[in-house]
């Protein structure tokens, strides 16, 4: 069964920290790269600036790569995923809340690749319209896809979008499965809460309705456990909340605090 998502408002502030809309998308040819970019902010201080972040990955090699074009390849699509520029708010926030929520780490990355991949959010709609535990099917998956997104394409690029964004919804907990894909529960890792509620806010929304953004809906829990995760943010200090009688106040503003770098740092993209 298929439900509409919130709408995505691509107002102004959320294009100025750094989203992304259109007619294409890091997914046509790479997943979320969870791997990559854990290994990448393992090696790169919190104090880089850019340049120090395409060095590890093109120059120093530190994921691997066998040669010098896949590991800028690499680097041209991780920056379209995530920015990996200090000075751009969506990588700022992604790269304070890292460290702060280790096991939230994959809500995280998914957080900021849907504010960055128009692709990726247009498979969101099937994705969280599956039952628990129900199959993919790939047909009503494709033609879901065809609906959400504002490319025109061919069913060769559909189809490995579609493949690329099954790979990544298995990275971030929501489904399972080698061959036959299934859907499974994911929490509300504090960290991801945080940087849902923080983009809901660039929206407009405010109080309630921040816990009913498209963000809010990537998690599979009931509102209790949402509530939990809230008051947890307010105690890790990244939002200031007031929550009783029926009555929920959330300013998520601390969520963004300018990540303090060294040497020159380069403009956003």
């Amino acid at each position: 069964m298929q439900v509409t998502l919130p709408s995505i408002i691509a107002t102004d502030r959320l294009k100025l920290v750094g989203g992304r809309f259109g007619a294409s998308g890091t997914h046509t040819s790479r997943t979320m790269m969870t791997t990559e970019l854990t290994e990448v902010l393992r090696v790169v201080p919190a104090a880089a600036n850019r340049s120090e972040y395409e060095n590890a990955i093109v120059e120093e090699n530190c994921l691997g790569k066998s040669t010098t074009s896949n590991r800028r390849l690499t680097y041209r699509r991780m920056s379209e995923l995530y920015g990996l520029n200090p000075s751009l708010p969506l990588f700022a926030v992604l790269r304070r809340l890292w460290d702060l929520d280790v096991a939230g780490r994959p809500m995280i990355a998914l957080q900021c690749a849907l504010a960055r991949d128009p692709m990726l959010r247009g498979t969101s709609t099937y994705i969280l319209s599956m039952p628990v535990g129900s199959q993919l099917l790939s047909n009503e998956y494709v033609a879901s896809i065809r609906e959400h997104i504002e490319s025109t394409m061919n069913d060769g690029v559909l189809d490995q979008v579609r493949r690329n964004a099954n790979a990544s919804w298995c990275q971030t907990g929501h489904l399972e499965g080698r061959v036959t894909k299934r859907r499974k529960t994911v929490g509300a890792p504090f960290g991801a809460v945080a940087f849902a509620l923080w983009l809901g806010s660039l929206e407009g929304r405010v109080g309630d309705d921040l816990l009913a953004s498209f963000w809010m809906r990537h998690f599979d829990a009931p509102r209790h456990a949402i509530i939990e995760a809230v008051l947890r943010c307010k105690q890790a200090g990244l939002i200031f909340a007031s929550i009783g009688g029926g009555v929920v106040q959330i300013d998520p503003t601390p969520v963004f605090r300018p990540l303090q770098l060294e040497g020159t740092q380069h403009g956003a993209s």
